[in-house]
């Protein structure tokens, strides 16, 4: 990702806001209600993703195909779906960029389709260190042995983690 440069900020109407997040929910499922609140803003950005300040932190990101929380949001509201941990000795690897790899996965939950975004945590702490994207679903990534199961999206340390309002 290339340096986030902000050009403009505005809150969104409330429709706009039950949009998006109807669309979270879509990701997440009732967990969305943990994004809720009275005033949502657009970052409008260079950046490939429109990011949504939510209490004027950057929590959501949307693709235009999908919409889920940023990294820092995942950290702030934790939620238990779409989560692939990762054992301690992928947490470097992820941590700067990498994507994840079948040997390094320990627990897949089963609400995981391919294409849709998740987030990667550690398995001691459950805390997230990434935003991915599946490449399999599941019970798929569960049945692999071996290959890349996740494309690392969003990361600590990267542009839209030290973006600074």
């Amino acid at each position: 990702m290339k340096k986030i440069i902000v050009k403009k900020r505005h809150s969104i109407r409330k429709s706009q806001a039950e949009d998006l997040l109807d669309r979270l929910a879509l990701q997440i499922g009732s967990s969305a209600a943990l994004f809720h609140t009275d005033m949502i803003e657009i970052l409008e950005t260079n950046a490939d993703v429109a990011l949504y300040l939510v209490n004027k932190k950057p929590l959501l990101m949307d693709t235009g195909d999908w919409v889920f929380p940023t990294l820092k949001g995942a950290v702030q509201c934790p939620f238990p779906e779409r989560m692939v941990t990762v054992d301690a000795g992928a947490i470097p690897y992820v941590v700067n960029g990498a994507d994840v790899m079948r040997p390094g996965i320990v627990a897949v939950s089963d609400d995981i389709v391919a294409g849709s975004p998740v987030q990667i945590a550690d398995e001691r702490h459950k805390k997230p260190l990434a935003i991915g994207v599946a490449l399999m679903d599941g019970p798929a990534i569960r049945a692999s042995a071996q290959g890349k199961m996740c494309k690392n999206f969003h990361h600590v340390g990267d542009e839209l983690w030290n973006l600074e309002l």
